[in-house]
């Protein structure tokens, strides 16, 4: 195809997920779009059309105009997608904090963000209050839960905001007008401001138009019909789970079936009680749903479509057990969206038992694969460790050297990638032009990841670059830790470094401080200490002590030093 041919596919199913939700809430306006599991609550296209309408009439009675920033730190899921639509209905701009964040990371992203308003829930109130003299008085809206509620917490449901913001009830925004906005939306207007680690300083804002969310979710999309319905218990703040999953299935019409996180206990039955057809698992749930006793009904479950990130090298004998009919992978990035497709096809009578099936059959993804040309695996092929697939239709991808020259086959070497239509990949770092110019530098967007690629085209995830460490699902950098742990009144410096962790494919952290001459400090004394100052998946497995950190004649620290030191402690070189 050429690039005309190619914009026509790119603009094939609409470019603004927003009126793709005010479509079928006119063509399948009874079906459940959004089944909230904590809850048992089925919503459909109609409803959910209505309730997202109401929140943007109110937010622009509220003076919320196009291109306003709107943060958002919630952990409830059904609450954040409303309010995500919301928010797009008024043209404004999505921007979500991880409901993990307190203290520095918190008011850091807040004061970076400088957002019209803020939407927030009782539980987060201590730590909004917390911060109060750190960031701006604010127009907060509360989203407070009901006894009964699943989400209800005694010990936060009378605890008051502090003065200095001025607060309103979440649920006045659900009062009032329910016709649609009619506001206009261009595919390059700024939907999401999404915040990734900053290896060498804070986190960037990574600023995303409609048509990323298009680009990002376009080959996912190829898959799957209204037959389907997506399962998530990925967070919102993150764009797996708010976009890969929630915004692809509502974009497609399916039903997509939400719970607040994920439960290797209660998976399976989750599945059964929405007959989710496609998920994403990530890393250490793999091993979690195989640590369980396998069962002659393992495989009688409606899961057929599971993407796995990053791949494992026993996906077969995952996809065998469960009868997943295929696996994917690829690569997903905050900045890039997604880069690869790589696919597995299990034979025919290992997958999904025919009585349970929906969505595509297999006839149809084969003849989609060909289409696209997204490469097809028989479902026992063994490839190399870190596939991703390949580069298809939105994107060009390579592999540079240090000097931004190509590398040849199987040369390690960053991974970049240039678009090949405007405003489908990140348009910039928020408020950090230096950063957006070194990323884009030399006509190629610099990922941070060591890749490889093979003879054939095929491209190989090696490992980060720049101190990301990646635990729990988050990505982390070594920066962000160091910056808290420094701030402890007696630490003169640290240094925070990844090592592999004992399951899955993630990382354990690992973190050497130096004490202030004169002063002591326990391990247990600085433990409890972060836990005030950092979410839990930031928090070091392994802290040690050292009386100096290694570093070079340039006064850099030989972080690979302590890498060995602490192997050959733990038994691992």
């Amino acid at each position: 195809m050429d690039l005309k041919d190619l914009e026509r596919e790119l603009k094939s199913d609409g470019e603004i997920v927003a009126y793709k939700l005010e479509e079928w809430a006119e063509k399948i306006g009874d079906k459940t779009c959004f089944y909230y599991g904590e809850e048992g609550k089925h919503i459909t296209y109609k409803e959910f059309n209505e309730l997202s309408n109401s929140i943007g009439h109110n937010l622009k009675a509220m003076g919320v105009e196009k291109g306003d920033r709107i943060s958002l730190f919630l952990k409830n899921p059904l609450v954040t997608t409303l309010a995500m639509f919301g928010i797009w209905k008024v043209g404004a701009v999505f921007c979500p904090i991880n409901f993990n964040y307190r203290g520095r990371l918190l008011s850091y992203q807040i004061k970076d963000t400088n957002p019209k308003l803020l939407i927030s829930e009782t539980d987060m109130i201590p730590l909004i209050n917390d911060i109060k003299d750190d960031i701006p008085g604010l127009t907060v809206f509360l989203h407070k839960p009901k006894q009964g509620d699943h989400d209800y917490n005694p010990e936060t449901a009378n605890i008051e905001l502090d003065k200095k913001f001025l607060q309103y009830p979440f649920e006045e925004l659900f009062k009032g007008e329910t016709s649609n906005l009619g506001i206009n939306i261009e595919y390059y207007d700024t939907a999401n401001i999404i915040y990734t680690s900053g290896t060498t300083g804070p986190a960037k804002g990574v600023v995303q138009s409609h048509r990323w969310m298009n680009q990002y979710t376009f080959n996912s999309r190829r898959f799957c019909s209204q037959e389907d319905v997506v399962y998530n218990d990925l967070p919102l703040y993150h764009v797996g789970g708010a976009f890969a999953n929630v915004i692809k299935g509502i974009w497609l019409g399916c039903t997509v079936a939400v719970w607040d996180k994920f439960s290797s206990n209660d998976f399976w039955r989750r599945i059964k009680v929405s007959g989710a057809t496609t998920a994403i698992l990530l890393d250490v749930m793999i091993p979690w749903l195989m640590n369980a006793k396998e069962t002659p009904d393992d495989r009688m479950n409606t899961l057929n479509k599971v993407h796995m990130q990053p791949l494992p090298q026993y996906h077969y004998q995952v996809a065998k057990r469960f009868g997943f009919d295929y696996v994917t992978c690829g690569y997903g990035q905050t900045e890039a969206g997604n880069g690869f497709v790589g696919i597995f096809e299990l034979d025919e009578g290992e997958g999904t038992p025919p009585e349970l099936y929906k969505g595509k059959s297999r006839e149809e993804i084969r003849a989609l694969a060909k289409k696209y040309g997204y490469p097809i695996h028989p479902g026992k092929a063994e490839l190399g460790k870190g596939y991703m697939g390949k580069c298809k239709w939105l994107l060009e991808a390579t592999i540079l050297n240090e000097h931004d020259e190509e590398c040849a086959p199987g040369e390690v070497g960053q991974l970049a990638f240039r678009p090949k239509f405007s405003y489908s990949m990140l348009n910039e770092y928020f408020g950090k032009p230096e950063a957006t110019l070194k990323a884009f530098r030399n006509f190629w967007f610099h990922t941070g990841d060591a890749c490889y690629k093979d003879e054939e085209g095929n491209f190989y995830f090696v490992d980060r670059m720049g101190g990301f460490i990646r635990t729990r699902g988050e990505n982390i950098s070594s920066y962000q830790i160091e910056d808290i742990i420094n701030s402890h009144p007696k630490v003169e410096m640290c240094a925070a470094l990844p090592i592999p962790a004992e399951v899955g494919d993630e990382d354990d952290i690992v973190v050497y401080v130096v004490v202030k001459k004169g002063e002591k400090l326990p391990e247990g004394e600085l433990r409890e200490w972060l836990k005030g100052e950092m979410p839990k998946f930031m928090w070091p497995k392994y802290i040690r002590f050292i009386d100096d950190l290694p570093r070079t004649p340039t006064n850099k620290i030989e972080k690979y030093k302590l890498r060995e030191k602490i192997l050959s402690e733990l038994g691992r070189k």
